[in-house]
């Protein structure tokens, strides 16, 4: 892999299609910057007056057909303040086939991220999930949907990587892109594992973010919308929950990680040929779900009792969860 920090001419981006949010990481000449939106929307009855608010406020949205479709950030907000469940363009990480608006909405929060094309060579290589341990690969019509959704908005040069190896290519320079990569999205936790760049083994397991918000909100009677809310501004891991939603978050966080740690047991065991890597390797943990304090610990401490065939050197949380899989995107975009 070439150095991740050579310029190249026009625009260069790293993109993250996740089910939760969708994050730009975008090269510009020196400059860089990153842009995320969460990868939802909820829709409103059309009034001017409401239209002329959103302006206002620069809030993202679109108006047909009888009503404002809020996208982006503060669809969550507006859904929760109308009691409301916000919508979802993607579930489990790829397009949402009950979603009649998904592929409307997918375009504008991707334009919303990437911002003006520009003009010259522009390149986006944007993330893809692995296929479900042990399941079929049913990625195609996905991938091959936000490519046309790409060139459409002008972007000729597009190219895909696998989420999980994006965040080795993020996170894992220092040890020459040698080890394992967890992205804990909101509708997936991919795992890749790679020798010197190379990939050696890639899955996903259903068990989110989602599945832990739509979990707790089956067994507290809250809206799903508000559980999601409650654990990415509150929760962490302390063992003391003030009120039963923080603690059935606990317990459906502690699935995930199981779900995670028996994945990647599972995986070495089905798979031929492991790497005799000759050293420890590390873990590093990155998305959303990554995010509470004292994730990492108690991941570290699921993954002692797992026997896995590879040593683990370190595990450890990426320097910003939320960005990881569209910086490596943007490294995978510029080696190439």
């Amino acid at each position: 892999m070439t150095n991740a920090k050579e310029q190249a001419s026009g625009m260069v981006a790293g993109l993250d299609i996740g089910t939760s949010r969708i994050v730009a990481a975008v090269r510009s000449g020196e400059s860089e910057t990153v842009n995320a939106q969460l990868n939802a929307f909820v829709a409103l009855p059309h009034s001017k007056m409401t239209e002329s608010s959103l302006n206002r406020e620069n809030i993202p949205h679109s108006a047909a057909d009888g009503q404002i479709i809020v996208y982006g950030n503060e669809s969550a907000r507006m859904a929760d303040l109308l009691g409301r469940e916000i919508r979802r363009p993607m579930t489990r990480g790829v397009l949402n086939p009950q979603e009649p608006e998904s592929l409307a909405q997918i375009e504008e929060l991707i334009e919303a991220v990437l911002g003006p094309k520009g003009e010259g060579a522009a390149k986006v290589c944007f993330s893809v999930p692995a296929p479900p341990l042990g399941g079929d690969d049913n990625l195609t019509y996905h991938e091959a949907t936000i490519r046309q959704i790409l060139g459409e908005l002008g972007y000729e040069d597009v190219r895909a990587v696998n989420e999980g190896v994006a965040v080795i290519y993020s996170e894992l320079e220092d040890t020459n892109y040698t080890g394992i990569g967890v992205s804990c999205g909101g509708g997936l936790c991919n795992v890749a594992m790679a020798y010197m760049s190379v990939p050696v083994l890639s899955f996903s397991t259903a068990k989110g973010g989602d599945f832990i918000d739509a979990s707790a909100a089956g067994v507290t009677g809250e809206l799903v919308n508000r559980v999601r809310l409650a654990k990415e501004e509150a929760f962490h891991f302390n063992g003391h929950y003030a009120d039963k939603v923080q603690q059935a978050i606990s317990v459906y966080y502690d699935d995930m990680i199981q779900s995670v740690v028996q994945g990647l047991k599972e995986a070495f065991e089905t798979t031929r040929n492991v790497p005799k890597f000759g050293r420890a390797v590390p873990l590093v943990l990155s998305g959303g779900g990554a995010m509470p304090r004292g994730f990492g610990e108690r991941f570290e401490k699921a993954m002692q009792g797992a026997g896995l065939p590879v040593a683990i050197s370190e595990v450890r949380l990426a320097k910003n969860p939320l960005e990881t899989t569209a910086r490596g995107a943007l490294v995978s975009a510029l080696s190439e």
